[in-house]
């Protein structure tokens, strides 16, 4: 094995931005249970998302005078969403309901959903233009948030919105001979698709989650947040 080496051109990769943001409320009724996450919308003025998980705690065991053995406690996936607006497909996610038209009552029942980002992979020669991260979250709820309201003034600032998010976790199943524990959080990262094969896996997958136009078809598609079982399927089959 050769020696080491650090900082090479080309390896200098570093992650940032945050868009392309889209809620999937989730329909425990949906005609086709796979599709349950959708039909999906749009989340304009998505600002930042912050990923927070949680447990996987260390509790120790003590035998025979000595730290005879370290169990660890379940991880559990949440995150932090910050925006300027939020669409009103969220508001029931919110616990927002709507009494009539243009009139709103809080403190109701909170809606599951899906919800779905980008980020950008960039590196020392390409820059900004390496690739992306796209970032497929499951069985979220949203917490009460604060919203602050202030006077204009000679300083004005947009009004940012913040939710925290909790999840429960999703089954991955058996894949490759492989049986994965249930999980919250996928993360495709484009750089690993290098192929045209694997390039139209990944079209096909963002098809899926973006939707389709009509143009050139009979009809376009509405976006929905395929479960782990399909996003490996197609990703698979595509490439194969």
């Amino acid at each position: 094995m050769a020696r080491l080496l650090w900082d090479q051109t080309g390896e200098k990769f570093y992650e940032t931005g945050v868009n392309q943001g889209v809620l999937y409320p989730y329909d425990s009724a949906a005609a086709d249970p796979k599709k349950a996450y959708g039909p999906g919308v749009a989340w304009n003025g998505l600002s930042s998302v912050s990923e927070s998980p949680s447990g996987a705690e260390a509790n120790k065991i003590y035998a025979d005078n000595i730290n005879y053995l370290n169990l660890y406690s379940a991880e559990e996936f949440g995150a932090t969403i910050e925006a300027y607006t939020y669409p009103d497909e969220f508001k029931a996610c919110d616990g927002t309901a709507e009494l009539i038209a243009g009139a709103y009552v809080g403190q109701q029942t909170r809606k599951t959903f899906g919800f779905c980002f980008k980020t950008i992979i960039g590196n020392d020669t390409e820059g900004d233009a390496k690739g992306y991260k796209l970032h497929l979250i499951y069985g979220c709820k949203a917490s009460p948030s604060e919203a602050q309201y202030q006077t204009v003034n000679d300083s004005p600032e947009a009004i940012a919105f913040s939710w925290e998010i909790t999840t429960t976790p999703v089954t991955i199943g058996r894949i490759n001979g492989v049986d994965y524990n249930p999980a919250s959080r996928i993360v495709i990262d484009s750089t690993k698709f290098t192929t045209e094969k694997q390039k139209k896996a990944l079209a096909d997958l963002e098809n899926k989650l973006f939707g389709t136009n009509a143009e050139g078809q009979e009809e376009g598609t509405d976006p929905y947040l395929p479960l782990p079982a399909e996003v490996v399927e197609t990703l698979t089959v595509s490439a194969g």
